[in-house]
C-alpha cells in the first residue's frame, strides 16, 4: 500500500464519525472565544530575527508588529506610523511613530526601541544589509520621531520595513532588540494584538496566545500585515501534530478549528465533510527548494550541482507533493512566481526536456565528486520537506551519490542548516524547504536567490553575476527595464545554481464551518477571524 492509500485508508473511519450524521460538539461561550490551529511545523523557537523558517514568523506576527505592513495587493502600508517623509533623493527618512502604541509589558513604543529593532535587523536580512551598508545614521529624534539617513538614496524602504518575508522588521522593546543577532532572544515582550504566554509553551506539542487589551489596531480595513489587526478571539493555541491523518481527524472532529496545510491526498475527505470548509491557502503559491551547501563538497564545485539541475526531474518532486492533480503545480525552469509581471525561464533550459542522468554522472565526475557521503538534512515532521527528501534520495542514488539521510524535525534543520561546519564535522551538504510566492516577485525580498556569499541565506553561494544583475534591477526607472534586468538575474541565478528550484506547487487550508475571516495569503493572519 502507498502513502497516499494509507493516509486515505487511515482517515476513512474519521470521516465517516465526523459525517453528517453525528451532532457536532457543544461549544460553550468561551470555548467560542478560544482558536485551536495545527500549524505547519513545531515552534521549536521564537526569535523571528535569528532565524528564517517559516512557522516562527507566522507566530511572531502575532506578537510583534511593524512600522509598515504589505496588504494583499503587495503595498506597503503604514501600521505602527503615523506618518513619514523622505528627501527627494530618499536619502532622509523620517518616520513619526502613532501615538499610544504600547509592548506587552505596559511600557511605551518609543523611538529607541525602533532603532534597536532595525538596527538588529539590518544584520540579518538582505534588504538590511543593503541599508546598512549606505547607513550614515539611524538616530532617535525624540520620543516618537526616527531618522535613516544614507549615503545614498534608497527608494524602496518602505516594502524592506513591511515585507512578508523573513526576516520581518518586527519592533521589539531596546532592551531585547540589543541581544546579538546572531543568538536567540530570552525574553518575549510583544507589541502585537497577541501576548505570547511562555509558560503555556511545549515545544513539540503547544503554543498560546493571549490577546493584548492595549493594543490599539488602526482603523482601516485590515489586509494582510497591514490595516486593523483586531482580534475577534480572546485565545489562540497553537497544537502540534505531525501526522497528517492525525490532524484531519482532529479537524472533522472539532478539536481543532483550522489547519494550516492539509496535504492534498487528504482534501478529499475533508471536503465530503459538511463542517469544513477547504481552499486554497495563497494563490501565489510556493516554490519548492534544493539547498545545497556551496561552501564544502560536493556542492562547493558548481559542476556537481549543475549535475543536480541536468537530472532533477520537477515533475517527480511535485506528483510527489501534491498528486495528480495538475492544477496544483507547473514546473519551473527559473526563480520568480509563475503569473507575476517579472517572471522569465531566460537561462532554464536545463530544468526542461528530458532529464539526461548520463550526462549528469559525467558532469558529476568531472566535479572530483568521489564517494563522499552526502548529507541530507530531511524534516519529517513538514510534509513539504518529507516528501521532497524522498524524491532526492532516489535521485542521489541513482547519480551514484553516498546519501546520508538524517531523517530529523524541522526545529533541528533550522538549527544545524545555521552550521558552516564540515558535513563531517556536524554541518550539512542539503536540506530542501520551500519559498512563499509571495516572497519571490522581486529580488528584494527574496532572501534565497541572492548570492552574497558568507552574508547570504543559508548554503551560502557566491554569485557576483546575479548580485551585478540584481543591482541592475533596483537602478532600473521602469517595469521594461526590470523586466531585463531579471533575466540576467534568472540566467546568472541557474548557471552559478544559487538553488535548485522543484517546481511550483499551491497548498491548501482548512477550517471548520463555523470559523469566519480566513484570509487566502503567505500566512495565516489571525486577526479578523472569529468562531460562532
Amino acid at each position: 500500500m502507498d502513502r497516499r492509500s494509507f493516509l486515505k485508508a487511515g482517515v476513512a473511519a474519521g470521516a465517516v464519525a465526523a459525517g453528517a450524521g453525528l451532532s457536532a460538539p457543544a461549544f460553550s461561550q468561551a470555548a467560542n472565544r478560544r482558536l485551536r490551529f495545527v500549524p505547519q511545523a513545531n515552534l521549536a523557537n521564537f526569535d523571528p530575527i535569528w532565524g528564517t523558517q517559516y512557522v516562527v514568523r507566522n507566530a511572531s506576527a502575532m506578537v510583534w508588529d511593524t512600522l509598515y505592513g504589505v496588504d494583499n495587493t503587495l503595498t506597503p502600508r503604514r501600521q505602527m506610523v503615523e506618518a513619514e517623509e523622505h528627501s527627494p533623493d530618499f536619502k532622509v527618512w523620517t518616520f513619526r511613530l502613532r501615538p499610544g502604541l504600547r509592548f506587552h509589558d505596559g511600557e511605551p513604543v518609543l523611538a529607541k526601541d525602533v532603532v534597536a529593532s532595525l538596527t538588529r535587523w539590518a544584520v540579518r536580512d538582505p534588504m538590511g544589509q543593503m541599508i546598512r551598508a549606505i547607513q550614515d545614521e539611524l538616530a532617535a529624534v525624540d520620543d516618537r520621531t526616527v531618522r535613516w539617513t544614507l549615503k545614498q538614496g534608497f527608494p524602496k524602504m518602505l516594502w524592506a520595513l513591511g515585507k512578508t518575508n523573513t526576516p520581518i522588521a518586527f519592533i521589539m522593546p531596546e532592551r531585547i532588540a540589543k541581544t546579538d543577532p546572531f543568538q536567540q532572544i530570552a525574553e518575549y515582550v510583544g507589541s502585537g494584538p497577541m501576548r505570547f504566554l511562555r509558560d503555556e509553551w511545549v515545544p513539540g506539542a503547544s503554543a498560546a496566545f493571549a490577546r493584548f487589551e492595549q493594543y490599539q489596531p488602526r482603523e482601516d480595513a485590515g489586509s494582510w500585515l497591514a490595516g486593523a489587526k483586531r482580534m475577534m478571539v480572546d485565545r489562540v493555541e497553537w497544537v502540534v501534530m505531525p501526522d497528517p491523518a492525525t490532524a484531519s481527524a482532529a479537524l472533522q472532529n472539532g478539536e481543532v478549528d483550522w489547519w494550516e496545510n492539509p496535504i492534498s491526498d487528504l482534501v478529499p475527505v475533508l471536503r465530503r465533510n459538511r463542517r469544513i470548509q477547504v481552499d486554497i491557502a495563497d494563490p501565489l503559491g510556493n516554490i519548492g527548494s534544493f539547498r545545497m551547501n556551496h561552501l564544502h563538497a560536493p556542492f562547493n564545485n558548481v559542476k556537481a550541482r549543475r549535475a543536480i539541475l541536468m537530472a532533477m526531474s520537477q515533475e517527480d518532486y511535485m506528483r510527489a507533493l501534491v498528486g495528480d492533480d495538475n492544477n496544483l503545480w507547473k514546473p519551473l525552469p527559473g526563480f520568480f512566481t509563475p503569473g507575476t509581471p517579472l517572471y522569465t525561464e531566460a537561462g532554464g533550459d536545463i530544468l526542461k526536456g528530458r532529464r539526461d542522468l548520463d550526462a549528469a554522472k559525467r558532469l558529476l565526475a568531472e566535479s572530483g565528486y568521489s564517494g563522499q557521503p552526502v548529507t541530507c538534512l530531511v524534516a519529517q515532521d513538514q510534509p513539504i520537506t518529507k516528501t521532497q527528501g524522498d524524491v532526492t534520495a532516489d535521485l542521489l542514488k541513482r547519480l551514484g551519490m553516498n546519501v546520508d539521510f538524517i531523517a530529523t524535525d524541522w526545529g533541528t534543520v533550522g538549527q544545524r542548516r545555521a552550521m558552516k561546519n564540515p558535513p563531517d564535522q556536524g554541518g550539512w551538504a542539503m536540506f530542501h524547504t520551500w519559498h512563499a510566492g509571495a516572497d519571490c516577485v522581486n529580488p528584494a525580498s527574496y532572501n534565497a536567490v541572492r548570492g552574497t556569499g558568507d552574508r547570504a541565506w543559508f548554503g551560502w553561494p557566491t554569485s557576483t553575476a546575479t548580485e551585478a544583475a540584481i543591482d541592475e534591477w533596483f537602478a532600473a526607472p521602469n517595469l521594461d527595464a526590470e523586466k531585463q534586468a531579471i533575466a540576467k538575474v534568472n540566467t546568472a541565478a541557474m548557471e552559478d545554481v544559487v538553488y535548485a528550484p522543484t517546481g511550483f506547487f499551491l497548498t491548501y487550508q482548512g477550517w471548520r464551518s463555523n470559523v469566519s475571516g480566513i484570509q487566502k495569503g503567505p500566512l495565516p493572519f489571525f486577526w479578523g477571524v472569529s468562531k460562532s
